[in-house]
């Protein structure tokens, strides 16, 4: 089975059963099924889009991503979401490596795509406004696309914080092994209507906000408007979203929120970066509804490890693995190590990719006898649950000891008017590299940096303690929610 057929099989028994909500309109599964299959008809008799041709999607969150993405697949074609945020220099690498025949996009990328088409005379662009209008009862149809579980499904570009992005292979198999992974772990069923929030060209997003609701039956809340915060509790509450997968900072906000009564969420899921102790902490003094960190990676399609909703969870912890999915922690030679000790988290499964496309240099560096390493350092405890210190790029070494960032990190969370911390290593010429901690604070608040490192000093060894502190208004984050180290890094 691939992808298109899953979705189809979920379609052909509710095909008047809302899929998509989005703003005040709802989107059917007829609607949805139809018009993927328009936009498979449109690929292959207009564009000659063949089984394993690239088609890139680059749209911002609108129910047409949907309708996209199955049509490339029912097309027999490979899905190659792109980063709407990303500028037409940016795409364009994509494209070329990816060797696309053609990209889906929409009118307000029209003078970027203008570019492309002038760097890409042979490219076929496909706009969302010319899709065709679905219609509500569309007829049952058999999905003819051949394609299996083996073959390639999407290469997902990973965010290229060192050098160029990566694409990352995942075939029919991985996503549908994830999503039954996810399935068992939520506890996901027809009823549930997940909120998505964040962009669906996210690893995390297409997995867990479209093919995990789509393929088991349930509905999505898209959420039109993101601005102010108090329209996605609107829409939540208005459409009865059960379970809402976000980012940290999203859930610290929700816990300062003045909430509307009777919130129908049963489960929140904190992914796509680490979430500090102190707003899960917060979050769980105001609400009864569980929040579950989870852990995942782009080639691991993406969901690898997730707190158990019925505990117990552990704060600071990604969980344990879901089902399925092997998790350990090995050291450079690929020893496995056991509970207490620190060494890279190592991913093997049915969701781990295919390798990088058209990279067999950096999928050698990535997979080692069937394990992916993920470039987390971290360890297991006693109970087999998992923790990560850092990124194995972001530990520093001061005098030759280790010393994790995120450790740091959670401190400074602790402080009174912190809103984001992050700290990356400097040069020293003494001590080989020293702590630089970069803080954001909360509205109408002013912070003392020597207070600030204080605390610190309080609660960490004194090699631990920043050098020293900048205070930014907001601190650089990618369009996942993750602070990017790398703009850090230049200004320190």
């Amino acid at each position: 089975m691939n992808l298109a057929q899953a979705f189809a099989r979920a379609a052909a028994s509710r095909l008047d059963k809302a899929a998509v909500y989005w703003g005040n309109a709802e989107y059917s599964y007829g609607q949805i099924f139809q018009q993927s299959q328009a936009v498979a008809q449109l690929l292959q008799g207009r564009f000659g889009v063949q089984a394993g041709d690239r088609v890139a999607v680059w749209l911002r969150n609108r129910p047409e991503f949907i309708s996209s993405i199955f049509g490339i697949w029912s097309a027999g074609g490979v899905v190659v979401p792109i980063n709407n945020f990303l500028k037409a220099q940016e795409v364009e690498f994509i494209l070329r490596d990816a060797e696309a025949k053609a990209i889906i996009s929409e009118a307000a990328m029209t003078e970027p795509l203008e570019q492309l088409s002038a760097t890409f005379p042979g490219l076929h662009i496909m706009r969302v406004e010319d899709f065709p209008t679905p219609q509500r009862a569309a007829p049952k149809s058999e999905i003819q696309c051949s394609r299996t579980q083996v073959d390639l499904a999407v290469i997902i570009y990973t965010s290229g914080t060192t050098g160029r992005p990566k694409g990352a292979m995942l075939s029919h198999g991985n996503l549908l092994h994830n999503v039954e992974s996810c399935r068992r772990v939520l506890e996901a069923v027809s009823f549930d209507r997940f909120a998505v929030l964040l962009p669906l060209f996210h690893s995390f997003m297409l997995t867990v906000g479209v093919l995990l609701p789509l393929i088991v039956g349930g509905s999505i809340v898209l959420i039109k408007s993101l601005h102010p915060p108090k329209n996605i509790l609107e829409e939540v509450v208005r459409h009865q979203a059960t379970i809402l997968p976000a980012i940290p900072q999203f859930f610290r906000a929700l816990a300062n929120a003045n909430l509307p009564p009777n919130i129908p969420l049963r489960l929140c899921i904190s992914g796509a970066a680490p979430l500090p102790g102190e707003i899960l902490k917060e979050f769980n003094a105001k609400f009864p509804i569980p929040l579950l960190e989870g852990y995942g990676l782009s080639e691991a399609s993406p969901v690898c490890s997730m707190n158990p909703i019925h505990g117990p969870c552990k704060a600071g912890s990604i969980g344990v693995p879901v089902p399925e999915v092997e998790m350990s922690v090995q050291d450079d030679r690929g020893c496995h190590l056991p509970p207490g000790e620190v060494g890279e988290i190592c991913v093997r499964g049915g969701n781990v990719m295919q390798g990088y496309w058209k990279n067999p240099g950096e999928t050698a560096k990535a997979l080692r006898d069937g394990w992916l390493l993920t470039g987390d350092v971290g360890y297991r405890d006693a109970d087999g649950y998992f923790f990560i210190t850092d990124r194995k790029k972001d530990m520093l070494l001061v005098n030759g000891i280790n010393v994790y960032p995120r450790e740091i990190e959670e401190v400074l969370y602790r402080f009174p008017g912190v809103k984001e911390a992050a700290v990356i290593g400097i040069p020293d010429p003494r001590k080989g590299e020293q702590p630089l901690a970069f803080l954001s604070v909360n509205e109408s608040v002013v912070l003392d940096e020597k207070a600030v490192l204080q605390h610190v000093r309080e609660n960490l060894a004194d090699y631990k303690v920043p050098r020293r502190i900048v205070f930014l208004p907001a601190l650089p984050r990618n369009a996942t929610g993750k602070i990017l180290k790398t703009a850090l890094r230049q200004m320190g």
